[in-house]
């Protein structure tokens, strides 16, 4: 078994995984803990409960995908690894939501980059939402276990071409910029994370936390989908589950009861909401679902007169925070630059065009370059964030309007992105808005942007950050829970994800979760022990 394939390893020892799709008939299990989710919270929260002794059932809606299935097809992975087949987007369809759907969540899939909650953010969330006790201080020595335990470090490579552009475009302008940590250990530079490591080396959920809650003597279900939290007076008795068939997509008839002491919701941004609306689980002041946060992400590309193939090599090595909070923390929106890999399939689906002028575009992938710009959105009162909310079916979907306050935010950075790229020596750039043509200097692509219509459906925006709809705080009446992600009136659930985060972080979340979840769970394993 090459590259230490820990899974399959796993699975010969004799890990007790279920694939639901196997099931034939109705069942009941018990434990001391039931997990819905087993991405960054769940995994984390799994393997630290386990450690410590306690019976731990772990309920995954994906399957059980790993290194023998990651073959680096773009095709199959969106299909098989993303929610609603990497085509999940907001009510209204004008922002596309790249999730993970698979054991591992969205760290099978993310494109690894590593970085602590801003200091600032931290402070921010003590002073307005009473969370002092989430201070720099105090979280350090979390984000320090977490970056150990996934092997967290800046990139030791060179950047590929793709994100030294970035850099490039920043050192001509005099805009700071840095090396992004990444969880990767003997990372080939394939370049292909977001259609999971054919190499084992990301350290995500799957290769890490969810092994050791494993090791431990864990269950996990895969393909099961978590329909309903089961209230017994003021305490959760059961989840209610259905198996899904082996496409992963279909519900099938075989119900599965899951009883615990304690029940543990880490289901994403949009999918723990969606569990809690549909458990009607307490909810006096209607919060659950609102305060939803998303990292808003526009884009422009730029045509260089060298080979970049930004298809190859680390996704994301190169970051600039110049913008992020320049303007304060709640003044004008900031935002992160980061560059995305471009491709193929997500490339055509992206850059504007049909037809034969998608065809020259695509011809020209190996030369294209791309930077992308992250909102810092929940800040500021213009921007509180959208609502996920059930369709009629039960499914959760997120209504996320965009305010005037953002649509500055987001103009603000297409000027920012095209002169970076002009600075970098781009031959040509073209923002990702459906009025924008090619523009061969930075003086016609700013007067071009003077003139877009900031609208829906006209800017191409997108998210792969999902933060909020169970948020804490001190005070029940503005929030879910409170801030060891403790349900404020059921005493036997938690919340262990990004949904419980107040606002956005202004960075990639995936080490935010870790760490909360690690210092959270740990706190409850003591609670669950005496």
């Amino acid at each position: 078994m090459p590259f230490n394939d820990r899974i399959a390893q796993g699975l010969e020892s004799g890990w007790k995984v279920i694939d639901s799709a196997t099931l034939t008939e109705h069942h009941t299990a018990e434990a001391d803990v039931v997990i819905v989710g087993t991405g960054a919270g769940g995994g984390t929260t799994a393997e630290i409960l386990a450690k410590s002794g306690l019976s731990v059932i772990l309920v995954e809606e994906g399957r059980l995908y790993y290194q023998k299935d990651f073959k680096m097809d773009e095709l199959a992975s969106y299909a098989n690894l993303y929610q609603e087949g990497m085509s999940r987007t907001t009510k209204d369809g004008a922002i596309a939501i790249l999730q993970g759907r698979c054991v591992g969540g969205s760290t099978t899939v993310n494109w690894t980059s590593s970085f602590r909650t801003p200091d600032e953010t931290l402070n921010y969330w003590g002073k307005r939402f009473g969370l002092d006790a989430l201070s720099p201080d105090a979280m350090a020595p979390w984000f320090d276990g977490r970056e150990t335990r996934h092997s967290m470090s800046p990139w030791d490579m060179d950047p590929n071409l793709n994100n030294d552009i970035l850099r490039q475009g920043c050192e001509k302008l005099g805009f700071s910029w840095q090396i992004i940590p990444r969880n990767v250990n003997g990372c080939w530079n394939l370049g292909y994370c977001g259609v999971g490591c054919p190499t084992n080396a990301k350290q995500g959920a799957l290769m890490t936390t969810i092994p050791g809650a494993l090791d431990n003597n864990a269950t996990m279900y895969h393909g099961l989908r978590a329909e309903r939290l089961v209230m017994n007076q003021d305490r959760i008795e059961s989840l209610q589950a259905t198996a899904m068939a082996s496409d992963g997509i279909t519900p099938g008839k075989i119900m599965v009861t899951l009883k615990a002491r304690h029940f543990v919701v880490a289901a994403s941004a949009i999918g723990s909401p969606g569990l809690l609306l549909r458990s009607k689980v307490p909810d006096p002041y209607e919060r659950v679902g609102k305060r939803s946060f998303i990292h808003p992400v526009n884009a422009s590309v730029a045509q260089m007169p060298k080979l970049v193939d930004p298809f190859y090599g680390a996704p994301q090595s190169v970051y600039s925070d110049e913008f992020n909070f320049r303007n304060g923390v709640d003044g004008e929106i900031g935002y992160k630059l980061e560059v995305p890999p471009l491709h193929p399939a997500m490339s055509a689906g992206v850059v504007p065009g049909h037809g034969d002028e998608q065809a020259k575009n695509m011809a020209r992938l190996p030369w294209m370059q791309s930077v992308i710009a992250l909102m810092r959105d929940g800040f500021h009162e213009e921007s509180p964030g959208g609502t996920v909310s059930l369709r009629d079916d039960g499914s959760p979907m997120l209504d996320y309007p965009i305010s005037d306050y953002l649509w500055k935010g987001l103009r603000d950075a297409f000027y920012t992105m095209a002169e970076i790229q002009f600075a970098a020596g781009a031959d040509k750039v073209r923002l990702m808005h459906l009025d924008s043509d090619w523009y061969s200097s930075w003086a016609d692509a700013k007067a071009a942007i003077d003139g877009f219509a900031m609208a829906p459906h006209r800017v191409r925006l997108f998210t792969a950050h999902q933060m909020g709809g169970c948020v804490m705080g001190s005070k029940p009446e503005n929030s879910v829970v409170n801030g060891f992600g403790e349900h404020h009136q059921v005493s036997n659930l938690s919340v262990h994800d990004a949904s419980i985060f107040p606002t956005s972080i202004g960075a990639n979340p995936q080490l935010s979760v870790y760490a909360l979840a690690a210092r959270n769970s740990t706190r409850l394993a003591q609670r669950l022990q005496t």
